[in-house]
């Protein structure tokens, strides 16, 4: 079943323990995907693809979020 629950900077760091700030930080250095949808200048994304993206991302070394 695919989730189509949007996630903002602060869902995406509070899934991953850091602060919305780092998150953003991702985003400028290009480590996060491209948000699904952006809305009112603000960028979000389905849960389904940052739940990929913290399964592949690098540096991981088998942690959980």
């Amino acid at each position: 079943m695919t989730n189509h629950m949007l996630w903002s900077y602060k869902d995406i760091a509070a899934h991953i323990r850091v602060q919305p700030d780092t998150v953003r930080t991702y985003r400028k250095h290009g480590l996060l995907p491209p948000p699904d949808l952006v809305e009112g200048g603000r960028p979000f994304w389905y849960a389904e693809t940052i739940h990929h993206w913290v399964a592949n991302r690098p540096g991981r070394r088998g942690r959980r979020a």
